[in-house]
């Protein structure tokens, strides 16, 4: 009993004083932005072949044999499609018979011409009717070479009735199926060597200043990032009249794993002294990562941090540069999970 009235007083000082309030969070601690020396710089790029090739066709008619898909690799000469030839075939065997004829023609004629030279000889004709026997047997040889060449062009529209793989590579394309008829022009499969790909990139005309003095690049391709020799670098002498950009290429070693053409790649090259103050860094904790989004929370107008989408360049130790989203002077929360947790 006697607790219970010591316990009287101290709860009715407790009703007496206003609600517990919970505890203000710690103020959060921001980096502020800055230029920092000349670093990297990085363009959007792509995986190309160097030797790619579109086979076509040359002739018309329906296409009787694919014995290839894409993703089949091709030794050099091989057949990879095959058009119905059986009109050029017989086109062609008549042209040969009109060279057999011809020239049975021409041995008749050599054979006159001969027996006229000994008449001449004994004086029995005259000069006129060798003249005559002469030129049959020439107009037989000129007509035995004209029918030898249209055999020829005979032959070779026959030949033309089979694709083969001008080199050994990677088929990349089948646009066609059996049995679809075939055209002058039209584009029946693509070829590719896997063996020599390139990365290209289109740049600024200054960018491409930047690079030209590059001792070196490095390309982000399939998961990896390599080291280039200036060597293998090539800007091409003309830029784009349409949107002003130059045209850089550059050598990927043979046979590298998970490069294919047309895939993404980057560029990456770094400036010399005379590009500095052009590159931010922030601190690699301070960035957040959510599903394909990457940001930092920035403080705003009103003190309070805000999530803004930035996009990354290469990390620096703990510092990872930021090439877009972000000015010099913003300052950026570095723990961005207490940033996330104030309204």
């Amino acid at each position: 009993m006697r607790h219970r009235l010591w316990l009287l007083p101290v709860l009715a000082t407790l009703a007496g004083l206003p609600g517990v309030q919970a505890a203000e969070p710690a103020p959060l601690d921001y980096y502020a932005v800055r230029s920092a020396q000349a670093g990297w710089h990085s363009s959007d790029a792509k995986v190309e072949a160097v030797r790619d090739t579109q086979l076509s066709a040359q002739v018309a008619g329906a296409i009787i044999a694919l014995p290839v898909r894409a993703g089949d690799h091709v030794s050099a000469g091989q057949e990879l499609l095959r058009i119905d030839a059986r009109m050029a075939s017989q086109g062609a065997a008549a042209s040969q018979a009109q060279v057999t004829a011809a020239q049975a023609s021409l041995q008749v004629a050599g054979k006159e011409y001969e027996r006229q030279k000994q008449l001449f000889a004994k004086r029995y004709i005259s000069q006129a009717a060798l003249d005559a026997a002469e030129a049959q047997w020439r107009a037989a040889q000129a007509q035995v070479q004209a029918l030898q060449a249209q055999a020829g062009v005979a032959t070779t529209q026959s030949g033309l009735h089979v694709l083969k793989a001008p080199y050994a590579g990677v088929v990349a394309s089948v646009p066609v199926a059996l049995g679809d008829m075939a055209m002058p022009g039209r584009p029946l499969l693509s070829v590719y060597d896997p063996a020599q790909l390139r990365v290209a990139a289109s740049i600024t005309q200054p960018q491409a200043q930047q690079l030209g003095r590059a001792a070196g690049v490095q390309v982000e391709v399939a998961g990896q990032r390599l080291d280039i020799a200036a060597a293998q670098i090539r800007l091409l002498p003309t830029a784009d009249p349409l949107s002003h950009t130059v045209t850089v290429r550059v050598a990927l070693p043979p046979n590298l794993p998970g490069a294919l053409p047309g895939a993404f790649a980057r560029l990456w090259w770094q400036g010399g002294a005379q590009d500095a103050g052009q590159r931010l860094l922030v601190p690699a904790k301070a960035v957040v990562r959510r599903a394909e989004m990457t940001g930092v929370y920035v403080r705003g107008a009103n003190g309070r941090p805000q999530l803004r989408q930035v996009r990354l360049g290469p990390p620096q130790g703990e510092m990872v540069e930021v090439l877009s989203g972000l000015d010099a002077g913003d300052q950026v929360a570095q723990s961005p999970q207490a940033a996330a947790k104030v309204r």
